[in-house]
């Protein structure tokens, strides 16, 4: 069975008066229906850039996609006309922006919000549509969604705006699903509820979902498989056992032993990376981790190394490859 999205050697570049800005180099990976993979990594690592190139919402200029890939359904989404690429967007393809306060028009209501995709996707009139949006403002949990829909964006709270945002997403049974950071500016009750939300949807729905996060915890009950990106490039693809068992990537080994523990001695403060990430404007030579990393060799300074299996379904682009 082919896969749902396949990414094939992407690479996006900004042109900017300081120089090009190499902001996803060369990343590959496959979605399958039904699944969830989840990206991580700090700021400025690529993850939003890599999958707004998905549905080539880079603007342009100073962005520009130079290479690759992403075959949806088999089609190349990066070849295909505006007009067929606005029947995938919002349709297909559905995406939920990091802020949703930001996302939402503010001087629109909710409804015209939420039907304006059901209209044009779907084809349903005025009212079906208006009965659609109500039914998706229940299934997300917004209480009295038949007045609730009147209601402007600023008239919900931080959580209640994020539902909305999935009930967008959703209208028009999408069969992917990307949540951009859509729990970042939430309290943690509030995250843990839009997180066992989404789960429950994509069941329902049978949807696949792609998660992006700095919060390698959230995803531990939450994808089937995770990509861990840095500078740009991804380092580390494994399932979510065999990341969280045998992490082999310095920087994937760092992430995971900056969470705090619930179990055993409380540290006095958590372990951190040391450092900052490179400059995308002057891209290393070699591994642009190996300036943070305690496991560096000389050849890690001299060359990128290549995406490697180690094991099934467990890939890692580390000339160390150390076991902790």
């Amino acid at each position: 069975m082919s896969p749902l999205l396949e990414v094939q050697n992407l690479e996006t570049r900004f042109f900017t008066p300081d120089g090009i800005v190499c902001a996803v180099n060369n990343i590959s990976y496959v979605v399958n229906s039904g699944e969830t993979v989840g990206i991580v990594g700090e700021s400025g690592s690529g993850k939003s850039i890599s999958v707004l190139s998905i549905l080539r919402l880079i603007p342009s200029p100073p962005g520009k996609i130079t290479g690759g890939k992403v075959l949806f359904e088999g089609k190349n989404i990066l070849t295909l006309s505006s007009e067929n690429l606005r029947k995938i967007r919002g349709n297909k393809i559905s995406i939920i922006f990091q802020d949703p306060m930001t996302s939402l028009n503010p001087v629109l209501r909710i409804e015209k919000q939420i039907t304006e995709s059901i209209q044009l996707h779907l084809g349903l009139n005025k009212n079906e549509s208006k009965l659609r949006a109500i039914e998706l403002l229940k299934k997300v949990g917004i209480p009295d969604a038949e007045g609730r829909i009147k209601n402007y964006p600023y008239q919900f709270s931080g959580g209640m705006r994020q539902r909305v945002m999935i009930a967008m997403g959703l209208a028009c049974h999408p069969k992917l699903l990307i949540a951009d950071e859509p729990t970042t500016a939430l309290d943690v009750t509030v995250q843990a509820q839009v997180v066992e939300l989404v789960k429950q949807l994509k069941k329902e729905l049978e949807m696949a979902v792609i998660w992006i996060t700095h919060d390698l915890a959230l995803l531990a009950g939450l994808a089937d498989r995770i990509l861990v990106l840095y500078a740009g490039q991804i380092v580390e693809q494994a399932s979510i056992n065999q990341l969280y068992k045998n992490p082999r990537h310095p920087y994937t080994i760092g992430l995971l032993e900056s969470l705090p523990r619930l179990t055993g001695k409380i540290p006095e403060k958590l372990p951190a990376i040391e450092g900052v990430p490179p400059d995308l404007t002057h891209y290393p030579k070699g591994c642009p981790f190996a300036p943070r990393c305690r496991f560096a060799v000389e050849h890690c300074f001299q060359e990128d190394p290549p995406l490697e299996m180690i094991e099934n379904g467990h890939e890692v682009a580390c000339w160390v490859k150390p076991e902790v």
